[in-house]
């Protein structure tokens, strides 16, 4: 076993942040022109928790990282090394002569390398704030429409045309956040603001979908998932996949969020306390939380144990048929609260 998997196992990881970055792609390149024409590479970072996302990075930032952490980690730099130094990688040099689109297309391996090894050194390095910034989204990366991303492109396929499930309140699908041009018939041209429909994964980076009444592949990093395709090891089967929708909200002082989660297990199953607790800590991304249902009288009941999540659909199916759902959908619901917020119970005698 390879020593960055070693410490991907070990407990200390679990115990960091879901927005801790642990694998970052470079997807593309691209110019960027004023006083002094540059090229920044286009990186996919991917967090502990699931999360994806497009930064912008000069080499001259990777530069001023490696320097920061040299001066703070390299034993060589240290007089008395200790249990908080590590050999680091090696940053690719710096290039003086040169035209400057083929000295970043050059850079492209060596600092997908450098990156891998990076995020893959002890746990507690991940915390340093040099690291967590550069990896950080900025409002700037947010907002900028990326381009071409071909390096993440899948290679070329043949697109099957599949009708989808229009159920609006139970499929799968996006919103298109820019406008993406499609190279070739294969992928679909998007219009920020459509809506996708989804009908499979192609890859960790692409999805299949329709808008239009036209069907094709597209970057997930394009669009914002409304409703997510259920999680599946198979992927271009070419069908569309079977999941149950199971509705949740999460309750803060500021306000109620509302999520649709797609599983595949049939709505007849019968989950564990401590596989939903998992779950909703997954989907909200918080850790100290309750989870709750609604009984027939609408007051909140907390879940404990196994033996309250079948009281919860018992009372749920006493209830079904008073509120039309769609035919995928759970009968019952989870109200998420923080733990220490006893306020939202009845406390009446």
């Amino acid at each position: 076993m390879s020593l960055p998997q070693q410490l991907r196992d070990e407990s200390d990881f679990d115990q960091l942040p879901h927005n801790i970055p642990i694998s970052a792609t470079i997807a593309d390149i691209e110019e960027k022109k004023g006083f002094i024409d540059y090229f920044a590479f286009v990186i996919e970072v991917k967090t502990k928790g699931g999360s994806k996302y497009l930064i912008y990075r000069r080499y001259r930032e990777f530069f001023d990282l490696h320097q920061v952490l040299e001066s703070k980690y390299s034993p060589e730099n240290q007089e008395r090394p200790g249990p908080n130094t590590c050999i680091l990688p090696s940053l690719p040099g710096k290039v003086f002569m040169g035209h400057k689109k083929e000295i970043a297309e050059s850079r492209i391996p060596e600092l997908n390398t450098y990156m891998k090894r990076l995020l893959g050194l002890p746990t507690w390095l991940l915390l340093n704030e040099a690291i967590r910034m550069f990896f950080y989204q900025t409002d700037q990366d947010s907002e900028h429409q990326p381009q071409n991303l071909r390096r993440l492109r899948p290679p070329t396929r043949k697109v099957k045309t599949i009708k989808p499930n229009m159920d609006k309140f139970s499929s799968p699908r996006a919103e298109a956040i820019f406008d993406f041009r499609g190279n070739g018939k294969a992928e679909l041209n998007l219009k920020k603001g459509e809506v996708i429909f989804l009908l499979q994964r192609v890859n960790t980076d692409w999805l299949e979908g329709t808008v239009n009444n036209q069907t094709g592949i597209f970057p997930q990093s394009f669009v914002k998932i409304i409703k997510p395709l259920p999680e599946s090891d198979s992927e271009g089967d070419g069908g569309v996949l079977t999941y149950s929708c199971l509705r949740c909200f999460l309750l803060t002082p500021s306000g109620v969020q509302t999520r649709d989660v797609c599983v595949q297990e049939d709505i007849t199953i019968q989950p564990t306390y401590k596989d939903l607790l998992s779950r909703m800590r997954n989907v909200f991304k918080v850790d100290d939380i309750a989870v709750n249902y609604r009984d027939p009288e609408g007051d909140l009941i907390r879940i404990l144990d196994d033996e309250d999540i079948q009281l919860m659909i018992r009372e749920s199916r006493r209830q079904q048929g008073k509120v039309k759902r769609p035919v995928n959908q759970f009968t019952w619901e989870l109200h998420v609260t923080m733990v220490s917020d006893l306020s939202v119970y009845n406390a009446e005698a």
